[in-house]
């Protein structure tokens, strides 16, 4: 009874041997490679290669910071330039909308100005439509010239041609209606009438 006993615990040991699994630090001790092999156990080659393994890394993520900093100092040029713009020029749908206005002040002007009774009236409008320009000029309006100037297709826009001898081909004439810069920036060009030479000539 006692010799079955004993085989039994011998084959009950046996078992618990063949189910037992390694640890990872068994594994180590066993000589297994690992993947992260400590420096003082490397050769001379071997961490010759780390060394450039990682300067080659260090290099490669000091030029993405280089890039990153020059993306950075990209966007902040583009957006301070996009700032000054809306500053410049956001109120340009404005200054549009009163230009009309400017026009019909200097159309009721030229129609007053032989009608004495209308003197007051006159004066009045002359005084509004010179409170408006100036204004408008605080915004950085200024009228584009024209008469009396060679004719530029950037600034004028004819409408006809006219023969004139006493002045060089091409010259503005008549205008029409006038044209208007915000900033030195185009916002309606003069509308004139231009000079071209005498047909018998």
């Amino acid at each position: 009874m006692n010799d079955i006993s004993e085989a039994d615990r011998n084959r009950e040991a046996s078992l618990e041997e063949s189910d037992h699994h390694p640890e990872p630090d068994e594994l180590a001790g066993s000589g297994t490679k690992t993947d992260s092999k400590p420096a003082d156990e490397m050769s001379r080659e071997e961490l010759l290669q780390k060394l450039k393994e990682v300067q080659e890394a260090a290099d490669k993520n000091f030029d993405l910071y280089l890039r990153s900093q020059a993306e950075i100092e990209n966007l902040k040029k583009r957006s301070q330039k996009e700032r000054e713009g809306l500053i410049r020029f956001g109120n340009e749908s404005l200054i549009k909308r009163l230009l009309p206005v400017v026009d019909n002040l200097e159309t009721a002007l030229t129609h007053a100005e032989d009608e004495k009774a209308l003197e007051s009236l006159r004066e009045g409008v002359s005084l509004t439509l010179k409170g408006l320009k100036d204004a408008l000029h605080k915004e950085g309006v200024s009228e584009v010239k024209a008469l009396g100037e060679p004719f530029d297709p950037h600034f004028h826009d004819a409408i006809s041609e006219q023969e004139d001898a006493s002045v060089e081909p091409r010259t503005i004439i008549h205008e029409l209606q006038k044209g208007y810069l915000l900033n030195d920036r185009l916002v309606r060009p003069a509308t004139v009438v231009v000079s071209k030479k005498n047909s018998e000539g």
